[in-house]
């Protein structure tokens, strides 16, 4: 499928939804889990919910930044016109949540450390927004470099 193009004002605006997954993923890593973030906006922009992969923290492997996020979002009516922002391309459990529910647009962070289903999910016609940001990958690669065998863990290698 073609690459997803955005309006400038709309790059602005997702740069902006990504700096609060992004103070999710820092938080995660302060914590010493995966510096993952993620957040839920609705379709005028207003912010459902923030989380952050806490795997390690909480010590179960369902807590990924998205999952948190969609969770604190709690019940909605409908997730077609929900936006989820997050600091890595989702990884297969989580591009799986966003097809379960029908999230339609998905902005990610980075996907040069780990591209995941953002591909699936484009081919399913979920709009997929990847800024390239050298800060999420920074933060991402750091960490891989001092816990492997977490982020191994984390994304279902061994």
């Amino acid at each position: 499928m073609a690459l997803q193009i955005a309006s400038e004002e709309e790059m602005l605006h997702y740069r902006a939804m990504l700096q609060i997954a992004l103070d999710e993923a820092r938080t995660g890593r302060a914590e010493g889990g995966v510096p993952i973030g993620a957040a839920m906006f609705d379709a005028a922009g207003q912010l459902l919910a923030s989380g952050r992969n806490r795997r390690v923290q909480q010590d179960d492997p369902s807590i990924h930044g998205e999952t948190d996020a969609f969770r604190r979002a709690g019940r909605q009516r409908s997730y077609k016109d929900k936006i989820m922002v997050t600091t890595l391309a989702p990884c297969w459990y989580c591009s799986g949540l966003v097809r379960q529910f029908g999230i339609c647009t998905v902005v990610v962070g980075e996907s040069r450390t780990f591209s995941g289903g953002i591909e699936w999910l484009r081919d399913l016609g979920v709009k997929v927004i990847d800024l390239d940001s050298t800060e999420c990958r920074e933060l991402l690669e750091g960490f891989i470099a001092e816990r492997p065998e977490v982020w191994n863990e984390d994304i279902g290698e061994e």
